[in-house]
């Protein structure tokens, strides 16, 4: 609300101009005489009084950083005489608001200006809005100066009944700044200042709320800290006094540490690092977090083997019947064991047992498909040495460490795996499974995978450091078994570091000893029934493992067991079936149902798949072992396909080229083989490899694809007992490929009795069991034109040489 009326009345005065400070009407303030520019407007308002009645008069105008206000307040200079320091001084109050105007001359060295007093006035008696901020203003008012024990001012304030006097009383408050007092020397409308004076006197009283609030959790935690304290030096002495009384002698946490460390069988430079943390264990206070790191880090320390072994087990002959006993076959793992017991025995024989610091530890990596028995090889292997064993999963793994260790500095910090399996184990050459060291992923976090180079090097692992221990820990009198269903999943410069030992399966003959000497005891176990209640022929056996049964290791074949023996249990406990009982080859398929993998070459003729021309069969290597790999080819007809070749069943970049160049060399060599292929560029060939959920990728299945395109072309049925792997030049030349033993184990599984391979991998055969090799007819080849004399049926008539248009 406005002021009823605002009366201007014009004035000449001197200026006295105010730094940094601001002085409203009704205030009374001491000035300081010394000042140069004070002392010349006093004296300047002196000698104009001389020839006016009244006191001498000035113009007080605030200067914030060398700039004027445009308003001032005019000044009446009451004495002057000696401030309290004994400086001159002069005591000056405030009258009332003066809009400056322009220069002007007058007596005296001070600036004269020209101004218009402001006349301010405000009805009576005051309008409800009105009345109520001045009640809101006094009640502030009164809270704040309560606050700080002005309880005569308060007085003072709640008798002024003034708007415009009540709102410049605010010129005394020492929270407001100078930009702030300006605001309200400017504001002449008397309501607008108090409410601007009421608004700027809340804003502080809640900033105090605020301050005051904070300060009391500062102290209430200041005393909570002081009033532990207390109690835990309370604490201590009760029990240094309960100490006393029982005889016990006296020391602290710290110095139990101490003892423990000194106590401690450990090495020099792990003792000097203890030592280091007991002394600043003894300096952190109870209340500091460090010291529970300390602790945690110590007892670490203190539980880790650092140079407890056990004696390794040099009974050769000994180690050797117990790997025998546990695991059927396996021999190229077995005879690794025995190599690797054998040195030790001999270099701790000559006292060569640490040369170069480096122990004679070891770093194999068991890589095979799935069941053959890799994980549980760890044990027997631990078994055979005398060591202890310890399993660490590495599947899914991603945060690097988990291998390495957390730095101490984070909340809930643990050694990485390693470590924790070293004192797990309880010694420093252990046996550790590195289980599924394939399944192994990275991401932001990190990758395991690298972290695993230094742990599985024999030329570093001596001084491996974990990021939680921070000190060496010797590795290199571990055994490390890592296993992995695919080599090619490994990091190259980590499958670099150990040495490799493939597992490709299990004959069909291994299995039925396995699962004679192992598979059905422990089932039996499981079902709850006897030895002499269940007996299985080996007959019923052998058909499991090749009828019900098809893969490279014998968990399906357990499982296949494990099933046959339920049934039994269940019909006994029906009083379907009497015990003992002898399950015979016959009496399967009414126990567990119909077989599932029946070889190609027990079906009906008319129903294998090599019944029509077209079709090949070659072998291939998958994540869980060797299989067989059926290839199809037909051709469009030439009114209807448009020509090209077309390729199905997901197949990889290689494999895809590997078709073109067979397609190509039938092209170019068709005459010679006597093959129609001079039709071809009219008509459309598709290639198709069934099972297209599968992905298929490699070069070993040249030789199958040229074979079904040549059956095709000349009508010429593919024999069933042939298989055939190997990949095809431009020239027909026949070259080598991978994983020759587990395509051949394969073979031998689907029933299959003659295999050609690559001239180039004849090698190879020596890593085949002898008798997989006395069942099959294995033929190798160093172009493609054997493998058709080989692979392809006679033909029956003229007829068969017309291209079909489909097979």
């Amino acid at each position: 609300m406005a002021a009823e009326s605002t009366a201007f009345t014009p004035l000449t005065l001197p200026v006295l101009p105010l730094d940094d400070e601001v002085v409203l009407p009704g205030m009374v303030v001491p000035l300081d005489l010394s000042d140069a520019e004070v002392r010349a407007a006093v004296e300047a308002a002196q000698a104009a009084a001389r020839d006016e009645p009244g006191k001498p008069r000035v113009l007080l105008v605030p200067r914030v950083e060398g700039t004027y206000a445009r308003t001032g307040v005019l000044g009446t200079v009451e004495q002057v005489g000696r401030l309290a320091d004994g400086d001159p001084g002069a005591l000056i109050r405030g009258r009332g608001r003066v809009r400056i105007g322009a220069g002007t001359t007058g007596p005296g060295a001070a600036l004269w200006v020209e101004g218009t007093r402001i006349e301010e006035s405000v009805p009576d008696p005051l309008p409800g809005q009105v009345a109520e901020l001045v009640k809101e203003y006094k009640a502030l008012a009164t809270a704040w100066l309560r606050k700080r024990g002005a309880w005569q001012v308060v007085d003072r304030v709640q008798a002024i009944d003034d708007v415009s006097a009540l709102a410049d009383n605010s010129g005394y408050s020492p929270f407001l700044t100078t930009e702030q007092k300006v605001d309200l020397l400017e504001t002449a409308d008397p309501v607008a200042r108090l409410k601007l004076a009421a608004q700027q006197l809340r804003d502080h009283l809640a900033e105090q709320d605020v301050a005051e609030s904070i300060a009391k959790d500062v102290q209430e935690g200041v005393d909570k800290q002081q009033r532990e304290f207390l109690l835990r030096r309370q604490l201590e002495a009760v029990r240094r006094e309960l100490r006393e009384l029982n005889g016990e002698s006296d020391g602290e946490e710290s110095d139990d540490y101490r003892a423990r460390v000194e106590a401690a069988d450990l090495p020099g430079k792990v003792r000097e690092a203890a030592l280091k943390e007991v002394d600043k264990l003894e300096r952190a206070s109870d209340a500091s977090p460090e010291g529970s790191w300390i602790r945690t880090w110590l007892d670490t320390i203190l539980d880790m083997p650092w140079n407890e072994r056990t004696e390794d087990a040099y009974d050769i002959q000994g180690a050797k019947a117990v790997l025998d006993a546990e695991h059927a076959g396996l021999e190229d793992v077995k005879e690794r064991i025995t190599e690797y017991l054998a040195v030790r025995k001999r270099r701790g024989d000559r006292g060569l047992g640490v040369i170069g610091g480096r122990r004679g530890g070891a770093v194999l990596a068991l890589v095979g498909p799935p069941g053959v028995g890799k994980t549980s090889l760890g044990e027997s292997v631990a078994h055979a040495m005398g060591r202890k064993f310890v399993r660490v999963a590495l599947g899914g793994v991603r945060d690097e460490a988990e291998i390495r260790g957390h730095r101490r500095t984070y909340v809930g910090a643990l050694p990485g795996r390693i470590v924790r399996a070293v004192k797990e184990a309880g010694s420093m050459n252990p046996v550790i499974l590195l289980d599924e060291i394939d399944k192994v992923g990275s991401d932001f976090r990190g990758d395991p995978a690298a972290a695993l180079l230094e742990v599985l090097d024999p030329a570093q692992n001596h001084t491996f450091r974990d990021h939680y221990l921070e000190v060496e820990l010797d590795l290199s009198d571990v055994v490390f078994l890592a296993t992995a269903n695919v080599l090619e999943a490994v990091p190259e410069a980590l499958a670099d570091r150990m040495e490799i030992v493939r597992l490709d399966g299990y004959t069909e003959d291994e299995k039925v000893v396995i699962a004679r000497d192992h598979l059905l005891p422990r089932q039996l176990e499981r079902a709850g029934l006897h030895q002499d209640e269940v007996t299985i022929e080996e007959g019923a056996l052998r058909r499991l493992a090749g009828e019900y049964t098809r893969e490279a290791g014998v968990r399906t074949l357990e499982r296949s067991i494990a099933r046959l023996l339920r049934k039994i249990a269940a019909q006994h406990e029906l009083a379907e079936r009497e015990l003992p009982f002898t399950v015979t080859d016959g009496e399967l398929r009414g126990l567990i149902g119909r077989p599932h993998h029946v070889p190609e070459s027990a079906q009906d003729p008319a129903e294998r798949r090599t019944s029509v021309p077209g079709v090949a069969t070659g072998l291939a290597v998958t994540g869980a072992g060797g299989d067989v790999l059926f290839v199809e080819a037909s051709l469009a007809d030439p009114e209807t396909g448009a020509a090209g070749l077309t390729l199905t069943g997901q197949l990889g970049d290689v494999m895809k080229e590997s078709a073109q160049i067979a397609l190509s060399f039938l092209r170019s060599h068709g005459a010679e083989l006597e093959l129609p292929v001079g039709d071809l560029k009219d008509r459309g060939v598709h290639i198709h490899f069934p099972a297209g959920a599968v992905p298929k990728d490699g070069p070993s299945a040249g030789i199958t694809m040229t074979t079904a395109l040549a059956s095709l072309l000349s009508g010429r049925l593919v024999r069933t007992d042939v298989a055939m792997t190997g990949e095809v030049s431009l020239t027909g030349r026949v070259l080598p490929i991978g994983g020759v033993k587990q395509k051949l184990l394969a073979a031998h599984r689907a029933g299959v009795t003659t295999v050609v391979i690559p001239k180039r991998n004849e090698p190879d055969l020596d890593d085949v069991p002898a008798e997989v090799l006395d069942k099959l007819d294995v033929h190798t080849v160093t172009d493609v034109r054997q493998v058709l004399e080989l692979a392809l049926a006679p033909a029956t008539n003229e007829a068969s040489r017309e291209i079909p248009a489909a097979a």
